[in-house]
């Protein structure tokens, strides 16, 4: 359940416990998250279901060998939030079914999700019915967070990249970057990557004029509610995914919309959030159009 304060419910920052790629990088970022926004922290294991794993002769066996990993990870994972946040509100669950789907029935009444990642090719990562990256990514209504490298905290100012491309999800993505800066009294670097088109005649310091015009605009409107948090607006040449790739090489975190259309996989998360999971060098946080 959702918790409820006396300002109604509070959506939790929901993390997906996974034996495998749930490390104290992960739950130390959701902590800091939950934290941050004065928030609960859910952490949640899906157990797959056993009707397809194991035959009814196994199933009492395996399903007490599962259900105590489940509470061994759990107890993992909360256990380093809670030492990094010793008031931090921490509930767990346990779900029986594929992970995919247990964490899209989470982001429905979650604030964030956030993952860790098995670093699988992108044919396994599509295929797998164990693959929870992409499917989480392509589906969830709220952001979806996947901590594949650490913040870089060295960086002087440290710096947030948005991808910025015109789109109502690049306006989405936008919105949370600021509040990612704000959080962390960072700079906020606004970047549109764009390519000339390999066929016909373009005027192209005309279209850079037309392109540099809607990246201010994209970012305008934001100072009232987060007037500390600087912005650079850079406009450049090449692949977004190239692009935004190296600008994260030092970032806190890198935040593009989701722009793909229909199916649960990459087709609909977008090629450009599909190919930072495999290029960038921090989180990468993935922003749906918002939920009205």
């Amino acid at each position: 359940m959702t918790p409820v304060s006396s300002d109604g419910p509070r959506r939790p920052v929901v993390l997906g416990v996974d034996a495998l790629d749930t490390g104290p990088m992960t739950a130390v970022w959701a902590a800091d998250e939950a934290d941050r926004r004065g928030l609960p922290l859910r952490l949640v294991h899906a157990v797959p279901s056993l009707f397809h794993e194991f035959g009814v002769l196994d199933e009492g066996r395996h399903r007490k060998a599962l259900r105590q990993r489940a509470d061994q990870v759990l107890d993992r994972a909360a256990s380093t939030a809670r030492e990094r946040h010793p008031g931090l509100e921490v509930v767990t669950a346990v779900d029986e079914d594929l992970p995919a789907l247990v964490l899209y029935r989470e982001s429905v009444h979650a604030e964030l999700i956030v993952l860790g990642s098995r670093r699988l090719g992108r044919t396994a990562e599509l295929l797998s019915a164990y693959s929870v990256t992409v499917p989480v990514s392509a589906q969830s209504p709220c952001p979806v967070v996947v901590v594949r490298d650490p913040e870089h905290v060295t960086q002087d100012p440290p710096y947030v990249v948005v991808g910025v491309d015109g789109s109502p999800s690049s306006q989405a993505a936008v919105d949370f970057a600021f509040d990612l800066a704000a959080e962390r009294r960072a700079t906020l670097r606004a970047i549109w990557a764009w390519q000339r088109p390999p066929v016909g005649n373009l005027d192209e310091p005309a279209t850079e004029q037309i392109l540099r015009r809607l990246l201010v605009e994209s970012t305008a409107g934001r100072h009232e509610r987060h007037p500390d948090v600087t912005v650079t607006h850079e406009l450049v040449h090449g692949h977004p995914v190239e692009e935004l790739g190296a600008a994260s090489e030092h970032a806190l975190a890198v935040v593009v919309g989701r722009r793909g259309q229909g199916g649960s996989t990459g087709m609909r998360l977008g090629s450009v959030p599909h190919g930072l999971l495999h290029r960038a060098h921090c989180p990468i946080v993935i922003v749906p159009v918002p939920r009205h």
